[in-house]
Formats: structure tokens, sequence, C-alpha cells
């Protein structure tokens, strides 16, 4: 996940391949307090890692669940609906489904077996309204205490051992503000069916009835089989109990595929479509309906049990008139695919929009906007008519995952006319429901190489430039570029093979099949780590003597530009600026003196255990600048168009801000 204030997306013109969805939110907390209000242990396979499961497995923990790693899955020892932890304060973040259905259920048991909870979030959750399912819970004799503005969170939960509740009557439940209002008493109330049947009336319309048809279905599961009469009466029956399935498997989230989805009905040509792991045509989720509407958009779509294949079919995507109460999650996606359509798309029964992470229709109304959208909002409806001037915007997205992640979209405008970046702030909401949202999407995505923006750092050996480059990259959220490390490897490679550094076709014909993988900061070569082998002086000698053979620069040449991918590059190394990509938006070139280099590299081998000279250190560095300044083909030296940074009396976070400061002026949008 980008833990970075910004990310920009340069404009994208294509996509294609496979991705691997993360697993569903929404079943993925309802399965954790399942198994956690079970009887027996419950391994759960392919569970979301995200910020909302973490804060409801934080809960579990702290109310005495066992919860233990088994492989790649993950165990829960239920507590049998019997409370052994009895008092406990549990922060539940932005997370609506740990917030609703833990609510409810603790209500439920401090009631009848004595307890004192208190629930509460970020400050978003507790503008989110829950007072529809604090009332439901009143009617029944739980006790709900307001600790802040009546009908919102935070919440005190509290009762004593042997006290009873009104279940001999139907309890009441609006619908039509959240269907997680509902889910939550369905999770609740077996827990107190010991002495007859508990029935549920839902008041209104219920919204969002997918996701109780997901509640019912893992209810189910767990040895609850729940009657109902249509939407609006569900009857718990008495003597139920949770028992666990033993193991149970996570889909793929399908709110999240909605994205790839979208991605492939615009983005995916020429036969290559983007195809979806993880969830399919056997989904329990609602919002796998979300392919229907892509479809009538004009998505090509092919599906099968666990998968979907999605590439463009009708171009431009046609407009929609459509009522999404069924698809609320999913429905804003449609509002991006708006942009890339021939006529308006309107979007309604999505009043549920202004109670989520944010208020979405108003929030997706502004950021369209930004974008040059022109766009109509109101009370449950968008209107979003087809883009006629693309515009670099900065999107904000108010801390809500959905809002970034279907905004990045965007992006892909040059397929529409246009040809601008696009700024997604605070990039790392994401990891509510889809941590490596970005990663994934930047897998897929294609881009002209003249729109994928490079920053190239050059430098004299030992000048910091590695370091500088490494910390640039990751404020960005860029790929890197350590090209010496590429010229290391091949000495290395020389070395293990008795290949002389004087032997250049030799030289040349082993770096064109070179056996190399990166990770981070961390390299393999031929399936070895040889990270640390890279970094000795030795090696850096070597590297020296291989880099003065034309041969090998051309054989190394294309590897190196292979590195250029969205979002952007950063790369480091000699002649990064002069001659692998002298396009480059941003060049700059480092002129620490060798005697600062000299010590400096002195203190990082002492720091090491290794002994060393700093005069003969010195010495060496002059003679390998002599060496790289003299070479007959890229010798090192600043490019004309390159800004020079002389870093001797810099901090490295001095250094970095220059660089990046030097880089915003040379956006088309404010930082």
């Amino acid at each position: 996940m980008y833990d970075i204030p910004f990310i920009d997306l340069p404009p994208l013109a294509g996509a294609s391949g496979t991705v691997r969805l993360p697993g569903s939110k929404s079943i993925s907390n309802r399965v954790l307090l399942l198994a956690g209000l079970a009887e027996g242990s419950t391994l759960v396979h392919d569970l979301l890692d995200s910020d909302d499961t973490r804060v409801m497995l934080e809960a579990l923990r702290a109310l005495g669940c066992r919860i233990e790693p088994e492989g790649a899955a993950l165990r829960i020892g239920g507590i049998g609906a019997r409370l052994p932890v009895h008092e406990a304060q549990l922060f539940l973040g932005n997370a609506g489904t740990a917030m609703r259905p833990l609510t409810a259920a603790l209500a439920v048991l401090a009631a009848t077996q004595g307890g004192r909870f208190e629930v509460s979030g970020v400050a978003r959750m507790h503008e989110r309204p829950i007072g529809d399912l604090v009332d439901a819970l009143r009617a029944l004799g739980c006790s709900v205490e307001d600790l802040g503005r009546p009908g919102y969170p935070p919440l005190r939960l509290s009762g004593t051992a042997g006290g009873r509740l009104a279940t001999e009557r139907a309890i009441p439940v609006r619908g039509d503000v959240s269907s997680q209002f509902l889910t939550a008493l369905l999770l609740a109330l077996p827990l107190v069916a010991d002495r007859g049947d508990v029935a549920i009336e839902v008041v209104g319309e219920l919204i969002s009835k997918p996701y109780i048809e997901i509640t019912l279905n893992l209810l189910e599961r767990f040895g609850i089989a729940v009657r109902r009469e249509g939407w609006q009466r569900f009857t718990i029956p008495q003597g139920s109990r949770y028992r666990t399935p033993g193991s149970i498997r996570v889909e793929g989230d399908a709110s999240s595929a909605s994205y790839f989805v979208a991605l492939g009905a615009i983005a995916a040509q020429g036969g290559a479509p983007v195809k979806i792991v993880g969830v399919g045509s056997d989904s329990i989720q609602g919002d796998i309906r979300f392919v229907d509407a892509a479809e009538a958009m004009g998505a090509q779509v092919r599906r099968g049990p666990g998968w979907i294949e999605v590439q463009r079919g009708r171009w431009p995507l046609a407009g929609l008139t459509i009522d999404a109460n069924h698809i609320p999650d999913a429905a804003m996606t449609l509002a991006v695919m708006a942009l890339y359509a021939d006529s308006p798309t309107r979007i309604s029964g999505i009043a549920s929009w202004r109670v989520k992470e944010t208020d979405r229709i108003a929030a997706m109304a502004a950021e369209l906007g930004r974008l040059g959208a022109e766009v109509v909002e109101g009370p449950d409806f968008i209107e979003v008519k087809p883009m006629r001037d693309w515009k670099a915007a900065s999107i904000r997205t108010y801390d809500d995952h959905r809002m970034a992640m279907c905004l990045s979209l965007a992006a892909f405008n040059p397929l529409a006319g246009g040809r601008v970046p696009v700024r997604i702030l605070e990039p790392r909401c994401v990891g509510k429901t889809f941590p490596d949202y970005f990663e994934a999407l930047f897998g897929l995505a294609s881009a002209a190489a003249e729109d994928l923006p490079v920053i190239a750092i050059d430098g004299p050996t030992a000048s910091g430039k590695g370091t500088l480059a490494a910390a640039v990259a990751e404020r960005l959220g860029y790929r890197l570029l350590d090209s010496g490390a590429l010229y290391r490897a091949t000495g290395l490679a020389a070395q293990q093979d008795g290949v002389s550094p004087e032997d250049g076709p030799a030289l040349a014909q082993l770096a064109a099949r070179l056996d190399l993988r990166f990770e981070g900061a961390r390299c393999w070569l031929r399936g070895r780590e040889v990270s640390d082998e890279l970094r000795l002086e030795s090696t850096g000698a070597l590297a020296s003597r291989v880099s003065v053979w034309p041969a090998v620069r051309e054989a190394l040449h294309a590897l190196q530009l292979a590195f250029r991918r969205p979002p952007g590059l950063v790369a480091d190394g000699r002649d990064m600026g002069t001659v692998v990509f002298p396009q480059a938006r941003l060049k700059v070139f480092l002129t620490a003196s060798a005697a600062e280099r000299a010590e400096r590299r002195h203190k990082q081998l002492i720091s090491k255990g290794i002994s060393a000279s700093i005069t003969d250190l010195r010495a060496d560095l002059e003679a390998r600048d002599v060496r790289d300044t003299q070479r007959s083909v890229a010798p090192l030296k600043p490019a004309g168009d390159a800004l020079l940074l002389d870093n001797s009396h810099l901090s490295i976070e001095e250094s970095v801000q220059q660089v990046l400061d030097w880089w915003a002026e040379r956006q088309v949008f404010s930082s």
C-alpha cells in the first residue's frame, strides 16, 4: 500500500492481464464475527487483510477470542455465545461492517450476561448514523447509552447478568437508511433465541437487499436457518445457536471487481482482456450484478466460477439510466465509466451514498467536476454527462477507499481525447478494502513512453545518488532503477563464470542474458540473493571495469528502458540523463567532492565492521572518476539541462526535499 500523501497517475492508454482480488470486506467481517460467536474453532481462508478486518480482529481478541495464523489461513476460536470478557473499550476505525454488528451483538450479550462495553471510531464514524439500530435495540430491552451526539457513535452498551429481552414480539427496524442495521440484528439475535422464535420486521423499503442475501447465506453456513417473508419479516427459529462449519473460504470482493470490470470495458483492446480472479458467476455477493450494468454500457464479458474476463466492446460506452439500489457500492464505478460514454448516465436509488464513509453523492459530484465533467446531483441520484474537456486534477478522497479506486480510472483519459495526469490525494485510504490496489492497477496498465515521467539522478561513485533516488521514489510512489546494480551484477556474474573484465564481447553476451530480479532494495542473481555482495567495494570496482565496454552498455540498455512503467520512474546512475533517458522531465547531477564522498564511504564501512583507510578510499574514488569521465562511450558528465546539486553539506532529507521541490515545479497541478 502506498503510504504517501498523493500519487500521480500518468495518462494511461491501455490495460490487459490478470488481477487476483482480495477477499470481500462484507463477507470477511461477517465471517469473523460469526466465527467469534460460534461454538468451536473456524479456519478462515482468503480473509481480506485490510484496515476494516484488522479492527474487527482486534475487537474479537479484546472480547476473548483465540486467533492464530495457520499457514495462509486464520483460525478463530469462538466464545460459544458466552462472554469470557465483560468489559472492554473497542475502537473500530471507520468500519461500518464492524461497528453495526458488534454494537448489536454486545448489546444483547451485555443485557443478558452482564457487561459494560464502549464502541467508538474515527471522527467520520461518529458522523455516520446508527440511531435506527439503537432504537431497535432499546425496544428489545438493551441498555444503549449515547456518549456523544444522540443517534451516533460512540456508544456504551451495558447490562446485568440474568437480564431478559423482549423477544416475544417482532422487533422493528428501519430498512431505508442502511441494510447494515438489519444485518446487525440478524447476526445478534440468534444469541438470544433460546426461549422462542425471534422475529424482525423491516419498516419502510429495504435498501441494498443483496447484502442481506450475503448475511442470510453466511448465517446458514454457521447453523442458523432464517425464515423470511419477502423483505419485510425475518424469523430466527427457537433454539438457534452458532456452530462452526469447520472451515470457510472468503470469495473475492465483488465491489473491488467493479474497478477492473470497468478497466476492461474502457482500456482492454485488441483481444487482450482484463481477467479478474476470485469472484465470478458463482458469487454470493449482490455487487456481482455490476457486470450486467457494465455490459449494458458496452463491456464485452465472459465469466465462469471464480473468474471474469472483460474487454472493450462498444466504444464510446453507452450512457445508462439505472436504479442502483441493488449495487450501491459498485455503482460509484458507473459514475466514472460515464466519463467515457456518448450520452448522459443517471444513477438513482443511491440515497445510502450520503451516509457512507463520506457523503459520496456530494464527493463524487465535486471530484468529477474537478476533472471537467458536468454533473447534476440530487438527494438520491447523480447524473454525469459525457466529458468534453479533460482537466489535470488533484482528486480528494475524503478518506474513502472507493473514491480513490474508482476515480483512478480517469487516468485512462487518452482513450477519450484527453492526455492529462490525475493526482489521487491520500491514496493510503485504499487500505480499508484493497491495500494493494494501485500496485494491481499498475501491473495491468500501459502508457506511451513519452507520458511516463522519469527523474534521472546521476553522479560520481559514492555521491549518494542511490540513497537519494530510493528516497525520492518512495516519496512519489514511483519505480526505482539502480543502474549501478545492473553493472555490479554483470561483474558478479562474470566473476562466477570466470569471464575476464577485459573480455568485452564475452561480458556483453553475459549481460544480454542476465538473470536478475529485484524486490525493493533486494536483488537476486540467477536465483540467489546477492543484495549484500552488490554493495561490496570490490564489486563496485568490478562494475567500473565492465562498464567501460560499449557492448556491455548496449546489452543493458534495453533492460534499463524496461523499468519505465506506470506510474513513473526514478533512475540513478552515471548516464541516466545523458544516454538512457535523455527526455527525462527532471535531471539531477550530484557534485559532492571526492573528500566528502570518501568520508561518507569510510563511515559506512566502519559501521559494518569493515576496516578501511580514508586515504585509500579517496584515491580509489578519484581513479574511478577519471575512468568514468574519460571512457569513450557515455562518459560521466551532467546532461546539458541537468540541475546541479552539491550535497556535500546537505542531509539526505534536505537533498530529497530539493529534488521534490524541483519536481513539483514541473507538474501541471499543485502539490
